[in-house]
């Protein structure tokens, strides 16, 4: 399954970095590899709690579209 990572800088400092095809998977780090590691950490425990018929419907709704801008 592909998933979507959303990364972005705070005006504050650091970055918060979530994936749109988790709903309320979110995280945020001081630097970019930090906030990376986070999600992917997140991201694990997130899908651990799925059963295998929710896991199904997430890979239903995930849709990998490509555009030129």
């Amino acid at each position: 399954m592909k998933l979507h990572v959303v990364l972005e800088a705070q005006p504050e400092g650091g970055y918060t970095v979530y994936i749109p095809e988790l709903p309320g998977c979110i995280s945020q780090g001081e630097t970019r590899k930090e906030a990376l590691k986070n999600i992917w950490e997140a991201r694990e425990l997130y899908l651990e709690e799925l059963s295998k018929t929710q896991l199904q419907q997430v890979s239903k709704r995930v849709q990998i579209l490509e555009t030129v801008v």
